[in-house]
């Protein structure tokens, strides 16, 4: 019954910018805990960022200061806009919900406290 739809990747040029979207149905948003992660070719997956129920957001140190997370509680929808994307940023990113209250922690970074995950969208970054 719940879905979450993620969308706008693409290729870009190293120096660029792009915006991904998640969007989840069925569900209260204001009350979910929207997290971003990513998985480059022969890697593991890795925390992006986070954006809270309660509006706190947090960054991996390799994307703090070039990506920003926002949530929109009326659409439904997160975003991760993406600045001064480098190479490295090349990925397979997916959004991440959950429903479980943040009262503060670190643990939006753990992949394994989020029920519902988006479908991917890859993200290449040319140099």
């Amino acid at each position: 019954q719940v879905q979450l739809v993620e969308s706008g990747g693409g290729l870009v040029q190293a120096g660029g910018s792009l915006r991904l979207s998640c969007t989840a149905s069925r569900v209260t948003f204001s009350r979910a805990t929207m997290g971003w992660f990513r998985q480059a070719l022969g890697k593991e997956r890795e925390f992006v960022g986070a954006f809270t129920w309660t509006g706190s957001d947090t960054y991996s140190d390799s994307v703090k200061g070039r990506f920003t997370i926002s949530k929109d509680n009326a659409k439904n929808t997160a975003y991760l806009q993406m600045n001064s994307l480098k190479p490295e940023d090349t990925a397979v990113y997916y959004c991440a919900l959950t429903m479980r209250p943040w009262y503060g922690g670190s643990w939006t970074g753990d992949a394994g406290m989020y029920e519902l995950w988006g479908q991917g969208t890859q993200v290449t970054v040319s140099s």
